[in-house]
């Protein structure tokens, strides 16, 4: 179709795929399973949204603050998704609470530390 937006790949790291796993074990176990099978579907729905969209996305506060502007964000509140855009892939690191010590996540995650 004429005008659309071009298609990026998007890929999940094993720690993205490992991330959406306990973030619904973790609903299904202190909620219920209807709850964690919603949040997993608005997740994956703003995950292959990025297919088309990807620069839409923010920089991460906590990464910019070191000079880092390779990695963006977006949201299914209170979830952060941490992604890259490269030349036709967006590749998908983190999934996480919004509301953890984000510092220490993305450190650990993305920095190596």
């Amino acid at each position: 179709m004429a005008g659309s937006p071009a298609k990026f790949e998007v890929l999940l790291t094993e720690g993205a795929e490992q991330d959406l796993e306990a973030i619904h074990d973790h609903i299904a176990e202190f909620d219920c399973v209807a709850n964690a099978n919603r949040v997993l579907d608005g997740l994956l729905d703003v995950v292959e949204s990025l297919s088309r969209f990807p620069e839409r996305g923010s920089y991460p506060k906590e990464l910019v603050g070191l000079g880092i502007k390779e990695y963006r964000q977006t949201f299914f509140k209170p979830y952060r998704v941490i992604y890259r855009v490269t030349d036709s892939q967006v590749i998908v690191y983190l999934i996480a609470d919004g509301r953890r010590d984000m510092h220490s996540v993305l450190a650990r995650r993305l920095l190596g530390a």
